[in-house]
């Protein structure tokens, strides 16, 4: 799948940073027009970056969605292939990078749940970047980029290739995707095509998560090959090249301060992660998705986005609804959704919490509350902090005996909290 050329905007970052206005240039002629970009770096240019912000960055493979009726005329609508959010702190001088694997499940508006790399086929960038916004608590999105498969390849064969080690013989051909990967173990330089095909294999047991793995590989090879300073001598032909196959909201000035930025950063100032979560299994859906694990997304935005997790005020419960245990059980048909309601009932501040051995034995659309031991002000209570729209007091004995409350997980909660969205 493709790769980003994006990281070469960056110029050291090693992989893409965004920029906001406002900012400044000491470097412009007298009629107030910019000199060419080599003018500009020989000259000493300096722009500055006024506060952190965050870039959307997506690869797309033009040609993945070839027999499928498109939304747009745009080129680039078809599935993000690839799909980063980068944050530049000019603050700590820090590049952080989140990958999103491509079969995220997400809820998109107009589509339902489904995997995140439909968002640009079906809305473009303004609502891919909508639906990583919702995706990742709230976390704003300023900028966007969107670059396609020949520029990546172009771009790192203008590079004059990049020193990356692979890891294990790569061997793989697919006529329909039009892929021919053929790569022999051990440390070497690859040109484009070939790294390209590095960043595309899927064929392990790892399948798209190692594919991200390796791309975050390329992206620290990258950044250690835009270390030498020669490399300021072949950003025109890189420009030339982005013209023909990127879309952006970045202007050409603060392309020129992402480069700024990147060349005055140091390896240690970039910091990658990958979305927390799993594969899901077989009995879960028809499709193959991954699955957030919402509490560790909450804990990587928080640690290297500063973007705090939904807001959850244990002073606001009450003592004696911290004080009761309570069992979950599942009864949703989703095996994930009992742990998921569990991690959630943390968060809201529950301390005693039981998983259940067993399911449910019927299949329930709404969430059940049951007060087996009588103790309804408890389970209204619960109930309020769930949500009424998708749960429900059921008022019987039916409930676990060992605790005070049980909790049925019902289809309609599972449902939006393996989409991603809050409960």
């Amino acid at each position: 799948m493709v790769f980003t050329g994006v990281v070469t905007i960056s110029a050291g970052i090693g992989a893409t940073a965004a920029l906001l206005l406002p900012f400044q240039s000491s470097s412009t002629s007298a009629g107030g027009e910019t000199s060419s970009i080599g003018d500009l770096f020989r000259s000493g240019f300096q722009y500055g970056v006024s506060r952190p912000v965050n870039l959307l960055v997506m690869g797309i493979d033009q040609g993945i969605d070839s027999n499928e009726e498109r939304n747009s005329t745009d080129v680039l609508s078809s599935r993000s292939d690839t799909m980063l959010v980068v944050r530049l702190n000019p603050e700590t001088r820090k590049t952080s990078v989140l990958t999103i694997p491509r079969d995220t499940q997400v809820e998109i508006p107009g589509l339902g749940v489904s995997k995140i790399n439909a968002a640009n086929w079906k809305g473009g960038s303004e609502l891919a970047s909508q639906v990583v916004s919702q995706t990742l608590n709230g976390m704003p999105i300023d900028r966007y980029v969107r670059i396609s498969t020949n520029a990546f390849r172009e771009i790192v064969d203008v590079m004059g290739g990049v020193e990356v080690y692979v890891p294990k013989r790569m061997y793989y051909v697919d006529q329909t995707q039009k892929l021919n990967i053929d790569l022999q173990p051990g440390l070497q330089t690859l040109n484009g095509l070939e790294a390209e095909g590095f960043v595309r294999f899927r064929n392990d047991d790892l399948g798209d998560i190692g594919r991200t793995q390796r791309q975050q590989m390329l992206l620290k090879a990258l950044q250690k090959k835009f270390d030498n300073p020669l490399m300021i001598t072949r950003l025109p032909q890189i420009f030339s090249v982005l013209q023909k196959h990127l879309d952006s909201n970045l202007s050409f000035g603060e392309m020129l301060a992402l480069i700024q930025f990147g060349m005055q950063s140091k390896t240690s100032d970039l910091q990658m992660a990958l979305l927390p979560g799993r594969f899901s299994s077989p009995e879960e859906f028809e499709l193959s998705y991954w699955i957030m694990d919402r509490t560790a997304t909450d804990q990587v935005l928080k640690s290297y986005f500063q973007v705090e997790p939904p807001i959850t005020d244990e002073a606001s419960i009450p003592a004696d609804l911290k004080a009761v245990t309570i069992v979950v059980q599942n009864a949703s048909g989703d095996p994930g959704a009992a742990d998921r309601m569990v991690d959630h009932l943390q968060q809201l501040g529950f301390p005693n919490l039981v998983l259940a051995t067993e399911d449910w034995s019927e299949t329930l659309d709404k969430t059940q509350v049951v007060p087996q031991w009588g103790n309804l002000d408890a389970a209204k209570g619960v109930e309020e902090l769930l949500g009424s729209d998708d749960s429900e007091v059921t008022a019987d004995s039916t409930g676990d005996l060992q605790s005070d409350l049980t909790v049925r997980v019902g289809r309609q909660w599972a449902e939006r909290s393996a989409a991603g969205t809050n409960p």
